[in-house]
């Protein structure tokens, strides 16, 4: 029988910089796959490619110059990356991104647990939900570890973040099954193994040191939806209509009326 991906670890990765697109594309990938270099590298062909197009269609226009005199479409000057580089860097394990709204990805949206893997975009902040050996964790690079949620939460969980604004997209095709270097090159620098059970341990630990005394069994106030989410065991016997409800009213609840300083713009740079 046919063991665990990686030996049964998870590959996770901290913020670093502006590099959450970096850390979005490898932990979909579960492993150091790409570096800021590789995708830059993508970013740049895409840009190539855009103009030749333009050129191609007709007289150089006044969009064109204008496009031509622009930096690149698909990296911003502080390291953020287009969808498109993206979807040309997973292209490359034959990985399909889909957006979540399309109707080839309607199955996805009835039973995401069905699925493999999420990537989940707001401004400049990109993050992944990714099924590994079975269990469905948030790779999200601003926390500590992949935080776990569960088959039954997760529905809910897509819901909220779509009701805030995130652009969800599918993933699907064949996924790597192992990192394919020795563990002696195993690392970009930022990444990191973790075994589920040490995932669990710092992602409590730092829950524990963020909670506040009147803190709800919910989640933990703030004003990034990506980190509103915080999965209490208990919620495992919630009907799903109950818990999309508390879901929506702990976010409407801890969200301030002005949360545009405060999004993962802010928190990514």
């Amino acid at each position: 029988m046919e063991g665990p991906s990686n030996g049964g670890m998870l590959y996770h990765e901290v913020q670093e910089s502006k590099l959450c697109a970096v850390h979005c594309v490898n932990t979909v990938l579960q492993g150091p796959f790409f570096s800021e270099f590789d995708l830059a590298a993508l970013a740049s062909d895409l840009d190539r490619k855009e103009r030749q197009m333009m050129l191609e269609g007709g007289a150089v226009s006044d969009d064109f110059l204008r496009f031509d005199s622009e930096e690149s479409h698909n990296v911003s000057m502080d390291g953020d990356f287009s969808i498109q580089v993206l979807q040309k860097a997973l292209e490359v394990w034959d990985l399909q991104v889909i957006p979540l709204d399309c109707p080839v990805a309607e199955p996805a949206q009835v039973d995401p647990e069905l699925e493999n893997a999420f990537i989940c975009h707001l401004q400049d902040h990109w993050f992944c939900i990714r099924k590994v050996d079975g269990e469905w964790y948030n790779f999200d690079s601003l926390y500590a570890a992949p935080e776990h949620l569960s088959k039954f939460y997760l529905s809910a969980y897509l819901d909220s973040l779509k009701g805030f604004g995130w652009s969800i997209f599918l993933v699907r095709g064949n996924f790597p099954k192992e990192f394919p270097i020795s563990s002696s090159e195993a690392s970009n620098g930022f990444g990191q193994w973790l075994s589920p059970e040490d995932a669990q341990r710092i992602t409590r630990s730092c829950n524990m040191a963020h909670s506040a005394p009147n803190r709800t069994n919910m989640s933990q106030p703030s004003s990034d939806p990506s980190l509103t989410f915080r999965e209490d065991e208990g919620l495992s016997d919630m009907e799903d209509e109950d818990l999309k409800a508390a879901i929506a009213a702990s976010l409407l609840d801890s969200i301030p009326a002005s949360a545009e300083s405060n999004t993962p713009k802010d928190k990514d740079q």
